[in-house]
């Protein structure tokens, strides 16, 4: 299949690199700075998009996919306030449009487990829950679009938590977030009480999991329609 890729940082080259083992083509590679090259496509361009932008230009690059016809996958984080935006507009143009905050299996199956432990932990008030999560120190948004998709879930199951904040307080789930060396991921949840603690956590070895993830669903996307996520994709 043939894929352009928007964004073209470490995990951009790290998807171009697993896609060509896997026999697509990368027709194109496009980072911020030469972002006006979009304009030379057409939906007949390309198969798919990937893409894994910065939070300023994520937007704007989802949304010409849209207006173009392009079935696109995104991984960017950092701009989801404008994510109804671009459902609706999704919608109107009956177009592809597949976000995940994070496109690695293990996380995705971890989701599953963190919700699912939360509803355990609703009936046990005794117990505070945190996130931590930890990545490279080139990651510009925090807390991670990981971190926040986890709160979120541990939200709508615990009734005890209204928001998440990186500041304690009374209805809060606090989100630790640090940024140090090279780390390509860990996130951490933790239920604890004056007696004892129950943690479980992800931790990323690579990138080659969230890279992988993303050109499998890349193969899936090309001949969908509509709003999708890792849920239609792994069947949970």
């Amino acid at each position: 299949m043939r894929i352009i890729l928007l964004g073209y940082g470490k995990m951009g080259k790290a998807i171009e690199a697993l896609a060509k083992q896997r026999g697509h083509e990368i027709v194109a590679t496009i980072g911020s700075r030469n972002r006006q090259e979009l304009d030379a496509f057409s939906s007949h361009s390309a198969d798919a998009v990937i893409e894994f932008s910065s939070p300023e230009i994520a937007f704007e690059n989802i949304s010409w996919c849209i207006n173009t016809g392009l079935p696109v996958l995104s991984g960017s984080t950092g701009w989801l306030d404008q994510l109804p935006q671009i459902h609706e507009r999704c919608q109107q143009k009956q177009g592809t449009f597949f976000y995940a905050s994070n496109f690695s299996i293990g996380v995705n199956i971890f989701f599953k487990l963190n919700r699912y432990l939360a509803k355990l932990m609703n009936d046990h008030g005794s117990y505070a829950t945190t996130i931590e999560e930890i990545h490279h120190i080139h990651k510009k948004d925090a807390p991670s679009g990981t971190a926040i998709s986890l709160a979120d879930d541990i939200i709508q199951e615990i009734d005890r938590y209204r928001n998440w904040s990186e500041i304690a307080g009374s209805d809060n789930l606090v989100i630790k977030a640090l940024r140090e060396g090279e780390v390509p991921g860990t996130h951490s949840i933790i239920h604890e009480s004056a007696e004892d603690r129950i943690e479980i956590k992800h931790e990323a070895l690579s990138r080659q999991g969230f890279a992988l993830g993303a050109v499998l669903v890349a193969e899936w996307i090309a001949d969908k329609q509509g709003i999708l996520s890792m849920d239609d994709f792994l069947k949970f």
